[in-house]
């Protein structure tokens, strides 16, 4: 172990220890969230609710996550809140989802605005009808010039469709002549991802006790550290984010290197 330097994480603080004894404390914040809100269904269904009433409670809980990422300093925020697998789910379901989207773009982006949030909306949008893709549209261009976080709601979005679209607009730049394919690599993909200049995940969030990310940022999160609570979704609140915080703050990222102290 390296005799000058000791780097270890409590309650969301790194802390140092220096050869001359003094202790520094500074916060450790991740730059971006992302988060699988999952149990909307389950906990509706505990209940003897109908799962409109989960999807609902679970819209509570991302403004209860949203403000806890902005008291706490963290700069993005995205969650995944209707995946391209769940367009196969019951009509009434999906029709419900949507309605519950709509609502919320109506009642909510005028308070997000305020606040001084950006509102960013990735996935196969097409897939949504045109009045709702204008109203995805106006949320965007209302809050374009917001800095205080900038929240990405995943909408028909799969990680796999993702990098597939990615893949294919790089194709057809070759196929143009306006890109050689010994041109392409890691950060050209990227840009061509749906999340196209957004710093990656520092860490994933998956509620309901699951242990998988179902299709969620699977090129971005190659690195992301994964934390899994044994919550369902409706139940988030600012308590689980700072859980959240402090799990990841114990965390050494070392992105393939070894650890300092070898």
């Amino acid at each position: 172990m390296a005799s000058g330097f000791l780097s270890l994480a409590r309650g969301g603080e790194a802390v140092s220890t220096k050869s001359s004894g003094t202790i520094d404390r500074k916060p450790v914040v991740p730059t971006h969230v992302a988060v699988i809100m999952d149990g909307n269904g389950r906990w509706a269904l505990e209940r003897g609710l109908p799962r409109l009433a989960g999807h609902k409670a679970g819209a509570e809980a991302v403004s209860r996550c949203l403000r806890a990422a902005m008291n706490r300093g963290v700069t993005y925020l995205t969650l995944y809140a209707f995946s391209s697998e769940n367009w196969s789910r019951e009509p009434a379901e999906v029709a419900d989802l949507t309605s519950l989207l709509r609502y919320y773009l109506r009642h909510k982006v005028a308070e997000l605005h305020r606040e001084g949030v950006r509102i960013r909306f990735i996935g196969d949008l097409a897939r949504f009808d045109a009045s709702l893709r204008e109203e995805l549209a106006r949320a965007e261009a209302l809050t374009k010039e917001n800095g205080r976080l900038t929240l990405l709601l995943a909408l028909s979005y799969g990680g796999r469709g993702d990098i597939v679209q990615a893949a294919r607009r790089l194709a057809q730049s070759v196929q143009q002549g306006d890109l050689k394919p010994e041109q392409i690599d890691e950060t050209l993909f990227a840009d061509k991802l749906w999340t196209a200049g957004v710093p990656d995940p520092d860490v994933v969030v998956r509620t309901s006790g699951e242990f998988r990310l179902s299709n969620f940022l699977l090129w971005q999160s190659a690195y992301a550290e994964l934390v899994f609570l044994d919550i369902f979704w409706p139940d988030f609140n600012e308590g689980h984010f700072a859980t959240v915080l402090e799990a990841y703050a114990r965390r050494e990222r070392r992105f393939g290197t070894r650890p300092s102290a070898l």
